[in-house]
């Protein structure tokens, strides 16, 4: 019988165990019997009272706590969430506005159809987390969002998902509020941004890729409908609805024609940012910094350029549906990243 059935919690024995969904909505559940989704058990086994209930496929691994006879005892001991191991694949996390996104960049004043400084913002707040999370190897903005991809082998916050999302979000929200004023100069805050996160995992690097390559395909379709719906605004004076109405139906070769004869925009000239969105990996650069030091046999002291070599989260706005770039920095999905 179903504990709180909202959160998926059942009693098997004296354990309590949590069953949570996997990244596409689906819920499986084999101790009782069934299988709901399209998500298949390669290991399903119970350890003894007060060991852990471990719940493991290639796409999702779960952890439950025994709450022993009584549903309160231990409960600090119960932490309902997520964990796998490392013959599984890795974490990937989302991170965008939340619903009040829209409304937070038309009471700022966003630029349409793209603003550099949002977007530059953006990116900034993604290399904090990064430069705080070092266990990120890539991530990936567009718009209003950012994609983090853990290592596979990451053992931060002993590889419980809750505590990814958490920390991922509030150090992404804190740093945008942060690091306003360094890219809106004139543009006073007027109330603190809210940003949601999820986390997924996926099964394998194909399926990741895959996962980034739908985002950066989102981003191009996303961008030309925008630049086109805001050219139609804002130089042909039509209304919002006037121009959703245009361009109704239309596909990828009609807004084209409309940005080229109408405003004579090529849209492959677009900048890369608006088109391709930003990647962040790790690079390692030469920084040449000047110290002072004191030479054998001389009183003072002179200065000298020394090159060091540092590793740095680099922007880069690329194409990542294909095989270059991942052919280009392998490091990316290697094993022993």
């Amino acid at each position: 019988m179903p504990v709180n059935p909202s959160l998926g919690l059942f009693r098997v024995r004296n354990y309590c165990c949590r069953f949570v969904f996997g990244g596409h909505g689906q819920l499986q559940n084999r101790a009782f019997g069934r299988v709901v989704g399209k998500w298949y058990t390669s290991v399903l086994r119970v350890l003894g009272e007060g060991q852990q209930l471990v719940y493991r496929d290639r796409y999702l691994c779960l952890e439950s706590v025994s709450v022993w006879q009584s549903p309160f005892f231990g409960i600090n001991r119960a932490q309902f969430s997520r964990v796998v191991d490392d013959t599984c694949s890795r974490w990937q996390l989302d991170v965008w506005f939340s619903h009040v996104g829209f409304w937070f960049s038309e009471q700022h004043e966003f630029k349409k159809p793209n603003d550099d400084r949002a977007l530059h913002l953006m990116t900034k707040c993604a290399q904090t987390v990064m430069q705080e999370l070092e266990d990120i190897a890539i991530a990936y903005g567009q718009s209003d969002e950012y994609s983090f991809v853990f290592k596979k082998k990451s053992r931060w916050f002993k590889r419980r998902a809750s505590k990814f999302v958490t920390h991922v979000v509030s150090q992404f929200a804190s740093s945008y509020v942060f690091y306003w004023k360094d890219y809106f100069k004139d543009q006073q805050l007027m109330y603190p941004p809210g940003f949601d996160g999820r986390i997924v995992l996926y099964p394998s690097n194909q399926n990741l890729k895959d996962y980034l390559s739908w985002r950066q395909a989102d981003c191009h379709i996303n961008n030309l409908y925008n630049t086109v719906f805001w050219m139609l605004v804002q130089r042909s004076g039509l209304t919002p609805v006037q121009a959703q109405d245009r361009l109704q139906g239309t596909l990828a070769g009609d807004k084209n024609e409309i940005l080229f004869s109408e405003f004579n925009i090529n849209y492959n000239n677009e900048p890369l940012m608006y088109r391709k969105g930003t990647v962040l990996i790790w690079q390692k650069t030469n920084e040449v910094v000047t110290k002072k030091i004191k030479l054998p046999k001389e009183a003072e002291e002179k200065e000298v350029e020394v090159t060091r070599t540092r590793t740095k989260v680099v922007p880069l706005h690329c194409d990542i549906i294909g095989d270059q770039f991942w052919e280009e920095y392998p490091e990316i999905l290697a094993e022993d990243s």
